[in-house]
C-alpha cells in the first residue's frame, strides 16, 4: 500500500479493495498514454481522477497478448500554474520505470528533487526526439500526511516590501556567485553570518516560528520529501468522490516559491485560512510542461 494514498482520500482501504480500485482504473480510465519504447516494450500510464485534480496513476506494460500488466501505482495531485522555469534534469530510477526530476532554484537555495508524475508524457516526447526543441517548465505539487496550521507573523506593508527587496537581492547574489563572482560570494557569506547573529540574539526571548517566516528543507532519507512552512494564499475544501473523505487543497508561498498541496482533512491540525501558515512534511511531485 502506498503511504500517501490517504492524502488523496484513501485512508482506510484494504489491499483487496485497492486491487479492485486498480482494476477499475484500468477499465474505466480518464487518461491513458502508451509509449512504444526502443526495446519494443509498450509502456502504459493510466490515470483516473477521484477528486478535484487528484487521483491514482497505474503504470505497467502491455504483453504480447495485448493484456495490461501492472507494475506499480501512485497517488497524484496536479498543481496549478508554473512553479519554476529553471533547467530540468530527468533521470530514471533504478528499480522501475519511473523518473525523478531535479532543478536548481535560487529562491530555495537547495537542489529541488521531485517525483515525475507525468512520466508517460516525458517518454512520449523523448522517443519523438522533440524534447531538445521545446522549452520545459515545471508545475510542482505536494502530498502531505501530516501538517499543522500556524498563525502568521504580523507585518505592515513596509516590512513586507522590504522582505521582498531582500529576497530579490539575495537571488541576484546567488545567481552572480554561481557565475564565479567572488564579491557576491563574500556578500552572501556576510549575510549568512548576520542572519545567524540575529537569530542567536532573538531566540533567547522569542519563539523560533516568530523569527522564521518560511522554510523549505529536505526531510529524511528519501530525496523527494521535504519539510516546508509557508503562507497559505489559496484554500479549497473538496472530497474524494469514491470514499467521501474530505480534503484540503492549498496554494502556499514558501520562500517566494508557489506550489499546491493536497492532504486529508483529518491529518491537518488546526483550522486553515488564507494568510495563516502551513507547516508539514510533503512528498514533492512535478509535472513537466513542454512549451
Amino acid at each position: 500500500m502506498h503511504s500517501y494514498l490517504r492524502a488523496v482520500g484513501f485512508s482506510d482501504i484494504s489491499k483487496k479493495e485497492m486491487k479492485e480500485i486498480i482494476n477499475e482504473i484500468v477499465r474505466d480510465y480518464d487518461e491513458k498514454i502508451i509509449v512504444d519504447e526502443d526495446n519494443h516494450r509498450l509502456f502504459a500510464e493510466i490515470s483516473k481522477s477521484f477528486g478535484y485534480d487528484c487521483g491514482i496513476t497505474v503504470c505497467g506494460e502491455y504483453d504480447e497478448n495485448n493484456e495490461f500488466q501492472e507494475e506499480y501505482y501512485f497517488p497524484y495531485f496536479r498543481g496549478t500554474g508554473i512553479t519554476t522555469r529553471e533547467d530540468i534534469i530527468v533521470e530514471r530510477r533504478s528499480e522501475k520505470e519511473c523518473f525523478s526530476g531535479a532543478c536548481d532554484d535560487v529562491r530555495i537555495g537547495v537542489t529541488l528533487i521531485f517525483y515525475l508524475a507525468n512520466a508517460g508524457k516525458y517518454l512520449s516526447e523523448k522517443y519523438k526526439n522533440s524534447i531538445d526543441d521545446k522549452r520545459t517548465t515545471v508545475t510542482l505539487s505536494g502530498l502531505s500526511t501530516e501538517g499543522k496550521i500556524l498563525l502568521p507573523i504580523r507585518k505592515n506593508m513596509e516590512q513586507i516590501e522590504r522582505d521582498h527587496q531582500v529576497t530579490r537581492k539575495r537571488e541576484q547574489l546567488i545567481h552572480e556567485a554561481r557565475n564565479g563572482n567572488e564579491e557576491a560570494m563574500e556578500n552572501l557569506t556576510m549575510e549568512d553570518m548576520d542572519t545567524y547573529s540575529m537569530i542567536s540574539r532573538r531566540i533567547a526571548n522569542e519563539d523560533i516560528f516568530s523569527i522564521v517566516d518560511s522554510y523549505f528543507m529536505p526531510y529524511g532519507m528519501e530525496c523527494d520529501r521535504y519539510n516546508v512552512m509557508g503562507e497559505i494564499e489559496e484554500l479549497v475544501e473538496t472530497k474524494n468522490e469514491l470514499t467521501g473523505e474530505k480534503l484540503y487543497q492549498m496554494t502556499i508561498n514558501c520562500n517566494e516559491l508557489q506550489f499546491d498541496i493536497c492532504m486529508n482533512k483529518q491529518d491537518l491540525m488546526g483550522e486553515p485560512q488564507v494568510g495563516r501558515r502551513f507547516k508539514g512534511v510533503i512528498w514533492l511531485q512535478g509535472n513537466l510542461n513542454f512549451v
